[in-house]
Formats: structure tokens, C-alpha cells, sequence
């Protein structure tokens, strides 16, 4: 399901032939500050949209299908598709095929970029093409005695053969992954906004519509079809900015090559991050009916904050960090990674706060109705609580990881996301025993927490430093800020709640907007510098 958390913001770029335009400043493929934040901020609206959308999808999910064992199995059918995704034609292509699409564009070569696209986006779709079909065969096998082996038989069937209809929306995704990195390059991310969104809706329908009467094959044809509209939506975008598609193949191409190279230890940072979701599944198969759903929801939860900010900033930023790096503007890169990380803390931190503290009401709120029960709740309460624990990490490792990718160094996070992985994986064995999916939960958050700060160190020398002084007085700022504001939810919700007779939708939308006035008020009397371009933005936008 996380292959399409990407969204973006719009941005009007045209496209000028090769033979017509001159040759294009460095610069003008980057963002200036202004226009930076104001697609931050665009982008973050469609992040809102699009989570919006994914938890309007969890909510119906629930309603129909609660934390029950059909949606353990259509859970665990995910995980090869997502697999095969991410490691042929997700993470590891997008931040391998935009630095170097960027080089092209960059330099005003626009004919060669599009070559690149082209030749790319053909042999990803052979290769997803033939491993599918090998997938489509061994299915029974791989839920059997890799993916689900604590399933009932029943699951088991029900795991492969949903597993097997989802390998078309890998296919599908392959090409319109692709699509959205060209777009995202060029500084287009309006319709890769949308794409999302729609994928989404057609979930939500088939969930309303389908499963009634195809049970959870209904969610199934809804995957499959908002693949095709998260693709289709994109189309219109290639053309504005003057795409130029042809049915080519070549393994010689200099930026063919540089793509693959540049994929090749990002797809093996990947596989141990997608072994890790594998080991969480295995593992949760074996616990109690409901674990592994449960875990999905807290995780998508805790995913909600962390995409509306952390992802949305760094769709925007990347392409930005990748034309300074081909522009040899490092000190330009770093001065906007530095500004970057402090915003991403003044959002994350008290996000993290509010979503420990409001976990029951929120997913009570949420979640609770139908086939969704108090008990699915607890369930969901429990691992979410330790997830929002790795809330920061997550996002912190979200921008600096495309940091790195822009400096064209794929190795270095790589490396320390495989030993993250490593001791995700080790803790996860340690603590599911004593703790059952909280365990999990919290496994991945102690270790994401260390990957931050190790890439954190180790991008400092590569960039000249991360001003850390004002690094440290913002993060200080900011806890001292969020410590204030979880004071005023505690007393605040239970001042709420002691009032009789007042619904629990009507305290949380009190308390949220209270515990956001506190936080800010507070930012504002410690003279947060990360509270000014917020103000601005609001102003400029009213």
C-alpha cells in the first residue's frame, strides 16, 4: 500500500524543443526559497488530500472487514506486489531516474531526457512483465512457506490467490512510478498529485459498491483499477510538458546505464527494508487473528502526519536538491536541507505528541463502527502507540535520505538502512514474544530513530555541516514547546470528557485546535525561527 504515498504540486514549466530553446541556466531547474515554499505548501495540500483519501479508504476498510482474518490475507497478499514494486520500479527507480533524468534537463538536452524515459519505462515493464508471470505460478508456494505460514489453510488460498490479481496493479505502477519521477523532475506535480488520490477513491468504491456481494475481492478490483487511473490521470501531464514516448530498448545508453548503477544499491537498501514488512507478516501470522491488521492501521496512521509533511516537503525538495547538485550549488543545497530539517521538526515533534496522547479517541473516532469493535481498537491503540514514538525518525529519514540520492551517493544510506533493517529485524524477533505486534511496532521505531541520526552525521561531512548549534536550539525549542502542549492535552481532555453528555467528535475537534494554539503560542514566545515562514505563507495564501 505504500507505493503510492507519493504526491506533489503543481508548477508551469513549458516544454521547448531541443532545436528551439536556449540552453538552460542551472538555477532555472531549481526553486527559489518563495517558490519553494510555496510548493511545499502546495504540495502538503495534496498530501492532505491524498491522506485524506487513504484514511477515508481505512475507515470504510474497517467498516466492512474490521481487524478479521479475510483482511490478514488481503494484507499479507500485498507484500510480494509491493515487493516486486519497490525493488524493480518504486523507491529504488524514482531516486535513481530522477538525479539523472534532472542532469539532462538541467542542460536543456530535453530530446535525450525523454530517450532516457522512454528506454527506461519500456524494459522496467518487460522485466515486471516476466517476474509476475513467475509469481502468478509460484503463488501458493510463497504464501505457503515464505509469507503467511502461520495462516489456516483457508487464508492461505484466499493469500495467493488475491496475491495473484494484484500483480497486475504492480505492473500497471511500474510505468506510472516512472511517469511521476519525469514529472516530479521537471517540476510538474499536480496530476502526480491526483494520481493518489484516485487510487484511493477506487479502493473506497469497491469496498462500498463490490464487497457486499465479492467480499474482499471487491477491495481487490478497486486496487486494480485505481492503478489504472493513478496512470491514466498522469498522461495529460506527459504531453504538456512535451514528452516524447518511443518503443525503444537499450542496455547501452550512458544514462540507461547510470540509472541502473544508481539503482543497484538502492534495490538492495530496499530489499532489506521489504524484508523487514515480510518478517512483520510472518511474524504476525503466527499471533492472534486480527494482529496483522491491526498493525496496518496503526501504521497508516502514524504514515498520516508523516506524509502530509515529511513526504510532501520532500517531493518538493528533491527535484531542488538534485538541479543544485548538477549545478554544483552545494552550499545553496545545504543552506535549503538545513532550513528543511528544522521545519520538518517544528511539525513532526508535536505531531508525534498529539498522536501518542489521542490515540484511543482517534481511532475510536475514526475507525470504530460496524465490524470495527472496541476490541479492534485496543488492538490498533496498542502498536500505534509505539509507532508515533518513530514518527520523527521517519520523517527526518525521509529528507535526508533524498540527500544523499541527489549527491548521487546511494551507497551511504543504503548501507545504513540495511543495518537499520538488521536490528529491526533482530528486535522485532526479541520483543514479539513478550509484547505480540506492539513489539513490532516499537522495533521499527528504535531503529529508524538510529538511522536518522547516523545519516544525519554522516551527511554533515558531506555537505559542509549542518549548522548544529541552530539545529540543536530548534529541537530544543521545539520539545519544550510539544512538552507544553501534551500538559495541555492531558488536562484539557480530561476537563473535556468529565462534561456530560458532550460526544467524543465534538472534544476532538476542541482539543486538537487547542493543543495546535498552545504549541504555536509557545513556538511564538521562544522566538521559533521555523514559525515566521509559516506566518507568511498563511498571510500570503489569506
Amino acid at each position: 500500500m505504500r507505493k503510492v504515498t507519493q504526491a506533489a504540486n503543481a508548477a508551469n514549466t513549458p516544454e521547448m524543443n531541443r532545436s528551439s530553446s536556449p540552453p538552460a541556466e542551472p538555477q532555472a531547474a531549481t526553486l527559489s526559497n518563495r517558490r519553494l515554499a510555496n510548493a511545499a505548501v502546495v504540495v502538503m495540500i495534496f498530501f492532505v488530500l491524498s491522506r485524506v483519501a487513504g484514511l477515508a479508504r481505512e475507515v470504510v476498510i474497517g467498516a466492512y472487514f474490521g481487524t478479521s482474518p479475510e483482511l490478514d490475507a488481503y494484507l499479507a497478499a500485498f507484500r510480494v506486489p509491493d515487493i516486486l514494486f519497490q525493488l524493480v520500479a518504486g523507491g529504488a527507480l524514482g531516486s535513481a531516474f530522477i538525479p539523472t533524468f534532472a542532469t539532462y534537463w538541467t542542460q536543456a538536452k530535453r530530446e535525450e531526457a525523454w530517450l532516457l524515459f522512454s528506454r527506461v519505462v519500456n524494459l522496467i515493464t518487460v522485466v515486471l512483465l516476466i517476474i509476475a508471470a513467475i509469481v502468478v505460478l509460484l503463488a501458493q508456494q510463497l504464501v505457503i512457506y515464505v509469507i503467511a505460514p502461520g495462516f489456516t489453510p483457508e487464508q492461505q488460498l484466499l493469500t495467493a490467490q488475491l496475491m495473484r490479481w494484484m500483480l497486475l496493479s504492480t505492473i500497471i505502477f511500474g510505468a506510472s512510478g516512472l511517469m511521476m519521477g519525469a514529472l516530479n523532475a521537471t517540476q510538474h506535480f499536480l496530476l502526480p498529485a491526483a494520481a493518489p488520490v484516485l487510487y484511493n477513491l477506487a479502493i473506497i468504491l469497491g469496498a462500498l459498491f463490490l464487497s457486499p456481494f465479492m467480499g474482499i475481492y471487491g477491495l481487490v478490483t478497486g486496487v486494480v483499477c485505481g492503478a489504472l487511473l493513478h496512470l491514466i490521470v498522469q498522461l495529460p501531464g506527459l504531453r504538456r510538458v512535451g514528452a516524447h514516448y518511443r518503443l525503444v530498448f537499450s542496455f547501452s545508453d550512458s544514462g540507461v546505464r547510470e540509472v541502473m548503477r544508481l539503482m543497484g544499491p538502492r534495490v538492495l537498501g530496499l530489499f532489506f527494508v521489504q524484508m523487514h514488512f515480510l518478517v512483520n507478516t510472518i511474524l504476525a501470522s503466527g499471533l492472534p487473528a486480527g494482529s496483522l491488521s491491526a498493525l496496518n492501521y496503526a501504521w497508516l496512521l502514524m504514515l498520516l502526519p508523516q506524509g502530509i509533511f515529511a513526504q510532501s516537503i520532500a517531493t518538493a525538495i528533491f527535484p531542488t536538491f538534485a538541479a543544485q547538485v548538477a549545478g554544483e550549488q552545494v552550499a545553496a543545497m545545504r543552506h535549503s536541507f538545513g532550513q528543511i530539517i528544522r521545519t520538518i521538526l517544528f511539525l513532526t515533534i508535536p505531531a508525534a505528541v498529539g498522536l501518542y496522547l489521542l490515540r484511543f479517541p482517534l481511532i475510536t473516532l475514526l475507525l470504530q463502527r460496524r465490524e470495527f469493535t472496541s476490541e479492534s481498537t485496543a488492538l490498533v491503540a496498542y502498536a500505534l502507540q509505539f509507532y508515533a514514538i518513530g514518527l520523527v525518525g521517519h520523517a527526518v529519514v525521509e529528507i535526508t535520505v533524498r540527500a544523499f540520492y541527489a549527491l548521487h551517493d546511494t551507497w551511504t544510506p543504503v548501507l545504513v538502512g540495511i543495518g537499520a533493517m538488521i536490528l529491526n529485524i533482530m528486535l522485532s524477533l526479541w520483543w514479539v514474544a513478550s509484547m505480540q505486534h506492539g513489539g513490532l511496532a516499537l522495533a521499527n521505531s528504535v531503529a529508524t530513530s538510529l538511522e536518522m541520526l547516523l545519516l544525519l552525521w554522516l551527511l554533515r561531512s558531506r555537505i559542509g555541516g549542518l549548522d548544529g548549534r541552530r539545529l540543536g536550539m530548534a529541537v530544543g525549542r521545539h520539545l519544550l514547546a510539544g512538552s507544553v502542549m501534551a500538559l495541555a492535552i492531558l488536562r484539557g481532555w480530561q476537563w473535556l470528557i468529565s462534561m456530560e453528555g458532550m460526544p467524543l467528535w465534538l472534544a476532538m475537534f476542541l482539543m486538537v485546535p487547542l493543543a495546535a494554539v498552545v504549541y504555536l503560542a509557545v513556538a511564538t514566545l521562544l522566538r521559533s525561527e521555523e514559525l515566521l515562514p509559516v506566518w507568511t505563507l498563511i498571510r500570503r495564501r489569506l
